[in-house]
């Protein structure tokens, strides 16, 4: 009974918002005067700082702040550079924080760090014809009545560029790792981790001083550093647009919108051999056989994969200041079964410019 009640209930509501919108009075046909149509005339330069991303990336989950800038050159070619690392230990750069926290061994947990350069060649950059829906306002509307209204829209024909390009550029980037969980996943132990003289990494060690003697595993954390490019495909869509609607504000669409695909590889990914320290005791309280001998173990057991990929998006506005966003996903070269990240980038401010700066003189 309670079930049809409540089915009841969202159907009268549902049929109440419907008849409402479909009977308001200010739902009439809107006129417009074109202000502009241009695609192809964006800025050339811009120049983001991303003050929030966001990275859950298995070798170590990250967030922090960036800087990103892209240079368009005529109808041939865009070019783009990014860096990015995290804004402290703990807030956030996941895997630097557990090794200072829990890491029984000597490496000194390296700061996240990425860097990205690369370029697109405009394959094909052309215009065809399209729509886009603009949303009507009044400055009547602001606050709480636009917020408790359905707004309308219109839409209106408009051109838009597209590119079909193919990227190409090189990456870098830094980080520290959790190596026991890399090692559990590619069913390894510490044992498998040998120094010069053939003598494997201990599992565990017996600290001084702890009843009944037990055993605390020895938590390993390493650094990593990846180098490499990646080669792929985009598609971008521009449209550069303003309209003068008869008794409402004017409408913009300026947005630039990109989405890739990308094949990643690092033919150099470096894993820093494991130096540890033997603080361990005997049952009864005494110093082992090593105890202060300070190792280097390698970590050539340790795989690499050197190839992955990403997919994404990139959205910008063509405006002298404004706002931008972005998201991929992928498998980063990486450890082995480690490499899976999605990743999301808010850009504020962002500032553009077409850097043309020359006004025509005449002799007086």
């Amino acid at each position: 009974m309670k079930d049809h009640f409540l089915a009841l209930t969202v159907f009268m509501l549902l049929s109440v918002s419907v008849f409402g919108q479909g009977d308001r009075k200010d739902k009439t046909a809107v006129t417009y005067e074109e202000i502009y149509d241009e695609p192809y005339s964006v800025n050339k330069l811009f120049v983001a700082f991303q003050p929030l991303y966001g990275e859950l990336f298995v070798t170590n989950v990250n967030a922090g702040f960036g800087l990103e800038a892209s240079y368009y050159h005529q109808d041939k070619m865009d070019f783009r550079a990014h860096f990015r690392k995290s804004y402290s230990q703990g807030f956030y750069d996941f895997s630097r924080d557990l090794a200072s926290k829990n890491s029984s061994v000597e490496n000194h947990a390296q700061v996240f760090n990425y860097f990205e350069i690369g370029a697109t060649y405009h394959v094909k950059d052309f215009e065809s014809s399209s729509k886009t829906k603009m949303y009507l306002f009044k400055n009547s509307y602001k606050g709480n009545k636009w917020a408790a209204r359905v707004p309308l829209h219109a839409e209106v024909p408009c051109k838009v560029r597209k590119i079909y390009g193919v990227r190409f550029g090189g990456i870098l980037w830094k980080s520290a790792t959790d190596l026991n969980r890399a090692l559990e996943k590619q069913k390894l132990t510490n044992a498998d981790l040998k120094d010069s003289e053939g003598n494997p990494l201990p599992d565990t060690y017996r600290p001084i001083g702890v009843p009944d003697a037990r055993l605390i595993p020895v938590s390993v954390f390493t650094n990593m550093a990846s180098a490499g490019g990646y080669i792929g495909g985009s598609m971008s869509w521009i449209k550069n647009v303003a309209v003068n609607f008869d008794k409402f504000e004017e409408g913009i669409d300026d947005l630039m919108l990109t989405a890739y695909f990308d094949i990643l590889v690092a033919p150099s990914i470096k894993v820093d051999d494991v130096v540890y320290t033997d603080r361990g005791y005997d049952v009864d309280g005494n110093p082992s056989a090593t105890y202060g001998q300070t190792r280097t173990y390698s970590v050539d057991a340790v795989k690499t994969k050197a190839i992955g990929f990403r997919m994404g998006v990139d959205g910008k506005f063509n405006r002298t200041m404004s706002w931008a966003y972005g998201g991929e996903f992928g498998y980063r070269p990486s450890l082995a079964g480690r490499g899976f990240y999605m990743l999301l980038k808010i850009s504020f401010p962002v500032y553009g410019t077409n850097l043309d700066y020359k006004v025509e003189s005449f002799g007086k």
